[in-house]
């Protein structure tokens, strides 16, 4: 193979916000992969290009940072890839360095210490049209001659200077003598001013961009948080008010399959394991596909519009209160979505007694598998009442676990050592601009597709295997319970398990069988819903929507003597246990492998389930000596 058309090896490195991962996405298409570098928990994404003469350029997505002084161990495997010392990655041909053009001057400094370790170097040039907006009058080619390197502006997110990027890519590179400085800090703030003197000069008369204007009300003390409250609501309301037709229709669809199936088969084991155990178990989990697709797309909208830096500005002041910094915001808001990539996001934070801290209270921000819980006991809490009146009550739940999470943080700062004196959070904020609709369609399909994916492993396992416990040992022919249903069932290896640790959970206001749904949903939140499903043998048909009939029979439950088992107070006993317990297997093995310890895993399961069990008890039991039902 001639050498023009032998594959290079390309990196991206920039500062948090500056535009690489849009790069990315922009250059690769849909040839990316997204996995971890052995033996830690720095996630990898690469990817294949092709160059205007046919060379095959091989992309890696480097973590982003500020510096090559690491501090974190993403920064540790970004430094470690560009001087060749990481093992799993040949060291670059080519590194494309992207910047914020609107932020030069703050950014120019990693770029410097790029070129400096002697590597060919491509400057992206993005956002231009910000810098713009901003008053920066941008010369590319004085920026080139000041550097010694090519410089291509771009706006990344329109793909406007792709081509010229992959043009300059093919071209050669200049030798590192070519442009060689003074490497020492005074020096290199020297070489900054100089170069954003001559190559990005800055209006004299320019007024206050848009950002400038909106940073003015959405991060003003007061109408910064009169906006994220109503924001949230506003994501919330969505949730509730936004999903109602795809709901129904996916309800109905499971319905008519399930009508399919009873009468496309005899009775018999069969047809209840498809139409009771297959059918309902998944149609009462995929059902609120809707209102989880509808979270994400506000998290992705509020990320590509650049509200969600000014969301984590706002926290860092209440960060600070209780031992953290504004490093942590973004794993807890993530854990949000889902505890594990949280969980993992905490790599980021250089602090080990911060990041250990981040870890253990991740699980307290309520994640979208909870979101199935939290609307159907809503619903039945406030039939009838007003989306906003839900929406309120939903902000309400997610404040509650944010501010236990904030304690407990306080807490458990005081009891653990310092590693190390307190670093400071600095965070880019980039300017407001228009959602990327292609990114945040694919983050959106993303996420469905593997929620649809847990429902079709994990949440159809234990379904089956719920719908055998509640359908075996079969009664004997002639016996009572064969003529009774609600027999049979208590009769059933569930009835049984559910029965032995009735005594344990009725302090709570729980029956049996919500008893063994709480149990079952320690594997995974959905199954909760799922459990219920099965247990109270919901169908639905064409004349009865599933969920609504689940609420029904909810509702219409009692205990031996007559008196309800959902009453007000139960509910928000669920609603307690729910927000603290950590009902989730997984993110308990992703605990063990970050911390390296199965003792604190442990601890961290134990402790909040516990804390969980004591919470609801507290609101239970303290409910009914105030009278209350």
């Amino acid at each position: 193979m001639s050498d023009s058309l032998e594959s290079k090896n390309v990196v991206l490195v920039g500062n948090p916000n500056a535009g690489k991962t849009t790069l990315f996405n922009a250059l690769t298409g849909q040839n990316q992969k997204v996995g971890n570098y052995s033996g830690v928990t720095v996630s990898k994404k690469s990817g294949t290009f092709r160059s205007p003469d046919g060379r095959q350029m091989n992309l890696l997505d480097l973590p982003g940072c500020y510096s090559l002084s690491p501090t974190s161990e993403d920064e540790k495997i970004t430094v470690s890839v560009l001087t060749g010392n990481q093992s799993e990655e040949q060291k670059p041909d080519v590194v494309v360095c992207v910047v914020d053009a609107s932020s030069l001057e703050r950014q120019l400094r990693l770029l410097l210490e790029v070129i400096e370790l002697g590597i060919p170097v491509v400057l992206a040039l993005n956002m231009v049209d910000m810098a713009e907006n901003k008053g920066v009058r941008l010369d590319p080619t004085i920026l080139a001659e000041e550097l010694g390197i090519p410089v291509v502006p771009m706006q990344a997110n329109k793909g406007k200077g792709i081509v010229e990027l992959k043009q300059a890519l093919r071209q050669p590179f200049p030798t590192p003598a070519d442009h060689a400085w003074d490497a020492s800090e005074d020096a290199r703030t020297e070489k900054i001013q100089k170069i954003t003197e001559s190559g990005a000069r800055r209006s004299e008369n320019h007024s206050h961009t848009k950002s400038d204007q909106l940073d003015a009300w959405f991060l003003h003390p007061i109408t910064g948080w009169i906006s994220f409250i109503l924001i949230m609501l506003v994501v919330f309301w969505s949730i509730f008010a936004l999903s109602g037709v795809p709901m129904d229709f996916i309800d109905s669809s499971f319905g008519s399959i399930g009508e399919s199936v009873s009468n496309a088969l005899p009775e018999g084991d069969l047809q209840s394991l498809l139409v009771d155990g297959v059918v309902a178990g998944l149609g009462g989990t995929i059902i609120f596909l809707p209102q989880i697709v509808i979270l994400f797309f506000f998290i992705g909208l509020m990320e590509t519009t650049g509200y969600m830096s000014r969301a984590a500005y706002l926290m860092d002041g209440i960060m600070f209160k209780v031992g953290l910094s504004g490093r942590a915001f973004l794993p807890l808001l993530s854990s949000h979505a889902c505890a594990i990539p949280g969980i993992m996001a905490t790599r980021t934070i250089p602090s080990a007694r911060e990041r250990f801290i981040t870890i253990l209270i991740a699980p307290w921000m309520s994640c979208s598998a909870r979101i199935p819980v939290y609307t159907t006991l809503i619903a039945l809490l406030l039939p009838g009442v007003s989306f906003m009146a839900k929406a309120g009550i939903m902000l309400s739940i997610y404040s509650v676990g944010i501010i236990t999470a904030m304690i407990a943080a306080k807490l458990l700062r005081r009891r653990i050592p310092a590693d190390q004196e307190a670093t400071h959070f600095m965070l880019e904020l980039p300017s407001y601009q228009a959602p990327q609709w292609g990114y945040l369609i694919r983050q959106v399909l993303s996420r469905a597709w593997s929620f649809l994916k847990r429902a079709g492993s994990i949440i159809l396992g234990l379904s089956i295997l719920l719908w055998a416990l509640q359908t075996y040992p079969k009664p004997a022919e002639g016996s009572p319970a064969s003529e009774n249903g609600a027999l049979a069932l208590e009769q059933s290896y569930m009835g049984k398990m559910g029965k032995s640790i009735e005594p344990v959970v009725k302090p709570l206001g729980y029956d049996w069988r919500m008893g063994t749904a709480v149990i079952a949903s320690f594997a995974a939140r959905e199954v909760f819903i799922s459990n219920l499903m099965i247990t109270y043998a919901v169908e639905s048909d064409d004349d009865d929507e599933g969920n609504e009939l689940l609420r029904d029979k909810l509702a219409k439950s009692t205990w031996p003597d007559g008196s309800k088992i959902y009453t007000p107070l139960t509910i928000f006993s669920l609603l307690i246990f729910f927000i603290y317990a950590l009902q989730c297997l997984p993110t308990t093995v992703v605990v063990m492998r970050e911390l390296n310890s199965r003792k604190w895993a442990i601890y961290q399961l134990v402790g909040m389930s516990a804390f969980a069990y004591f919470a609801a008890l507290i609101v239970y039991q303290g409910g009914k000596l105030l009278g209350y039902q």
